[in-house]
């Protein structure tokens, strides 16, 4: 088996166990990983042979302007995602009753209030509709008019307050934001490094795996979801249950968006490729230093406040409508039929996990319909010409 352990040679601003999809060192044999048995993970994503499409959800993200701009030059390191890690904790400068207390106050404004966050109709017309119809039985059975209407009143005023409460929210929740919460530099993916840091320790990146699992709700219904877990759970076993290290990324949509997150993600990782082209990326570019290179060599076909300024001048519905331009963009990317680079570093891979939908675009869409897996093709080293066919975020998208 051919197996790539070509040493990645520094280059200044990263270090040298930064991950590199064409330097990914020979690997041990993958185990049987029995905490996973019973779980549905329908199948394992390929590592490289990246077609640089990024999933909708952050391609046009709906949120980051507005904390881009409240929170300034100070924005690095008050987001999730920069040129140097992308963060999947959270650590907050709170005591608990703090945090109790915050979220009953969001349970409440949200859940209560006549209009939803972002806009939209929210629960408070439903518990006034209720207790309207409640009213008209009230009229027959209360001795007064006051005593029919007092409940409707009551509840009225609470929705009321709440979607004040929600307006106040959301006019000054960045401050708290800036103020309180700080994105975790200790619980990380880390592009200069390629190490995945936890609180069982720090692993490299090429030592996990990614996975779609399909869920089961209470009442029948199925979902999937994008899952990331360590391959070698023996060597990041939880001191309480033994489970498996492994992280979960929000991507809505078909699951076509879920392997364009993969796609992304990899991307972030690997120090030969450009960081992804998206807009809470954008202001680090520069600051790395192959995304630099990228830029200045006139590779990326976008001005450097490409997507600020889309964000500042465009509407929502314009919004709204190139989302909906992407979102079948990558649902009509051909995911399927690529080899696994993996199959290269750990000998038994092909063995462990090798079939894929054998049309992803349509696998999932029909959950009572049982999907056809095909093998993926054999892994072969890259060589130059893949450079041509990987990532390239210079098509607009």
């Amino acid at each position: 088996m051919s197996l790539q352990n070509e040493p990645l040679t520094p280059v200044e601003g990263y270090a040298e166990t930064a991950y590199r999809a064409d330097a990914i060192p020979e690997q041990s044999y993958a185990p049987q990983n029995e905490m996973l048995r019973g779980r549905i993970l329908e199948t394992r994503l390929p590592w490289g042979s990246y077609l640089g499409v990024n999933p909708t959800t952050y391609q046009y993200s709906e949120s980051w302007f507005r904390e881009y701009q409240y929170i300034g030059d100070d924005y690095h390191d008050y987001t999730m995602i920069n040129e140097h890690r992308w963060s999947k904790r959270v650590d907050e400068n709170i005591g608990i009753l703090y945090r109790l207390l915050r979220f009953i106050f969001v349970i409440y404004s949200h859940g209560f209030s006549f209009v939803r966050a972002g806009g939209g109709v929210g629960g408070g017309y439903l518990f006034t509709g209720i207790m309207a119809v409640c009213t008209i039985l009230f009229i027959f059975a209360a001795d007064t008019l006051l005593q029919a209407f007092t409940p409707l009143v009551i509840v009225l005023i609470i929705c009321g307050f709440a979607t004040l409460l929600l307006r106040f929210w959301e006019k000054y929740e960045l401050k708290f934001y800036k103020s309180n919460r700080n994105w975790s530099d200790d619980y990380a993916f880390c592009r200069r490094t390629g190490m995945v840091m936890t609180s069982r320790g720090d692993f490299p990146f090429y030592e996990f795996d990614a996975y779609i699992e399909m869920r089961v709700g209470t009442q029948g219904s199925q979902f999937h979801s994008f899952k990331v877990i360590h391959r070698y759970p023996h060597r990041s076993p939880d001191s309480l249950t033994n489970n498996p290290l492994e992280f979960s990324f929000t991507v809505d949509g078909s699951i076509a968006q879920l392997y364009a997150v993969w796609d992304m993600l990899q991307r972030y990782m690997d120090v030969s490729q450009p960081l992804p082209d998206v807009p809470e990326l954008e202001p680090f570019r520069y600051l790395d230093p192959t995304t630099k290179a990228y830029d200045e060599a006139g590779k990326r076909g976008r001005h450097a406040t490409y997507w600020r300024d889309l964000y500042a001048n465009s509407s929502e519905e314009e919004l709204k409508a190139m989302r909906e331009a992407h979102r079948a963009e990558v649902d009509s990317a051909a995911w399927g039929g690529r080899p696994d680079l993996m199959e290269l570093s750990v000998p038994n891979y092909r063995e462990t996990r090798k079939s894929e939908p054998e049309d992803v675009n349509a696998f999932g869409r029909f959950p009572w319909k049982a999907g056809k897996f095909v093998d993926r093709p054999e892994a072969a080293p890259l060589s130059e010409h893949v450079a041509d066919h990987q990532n390239n975020d210079d098509t607009a998208r």
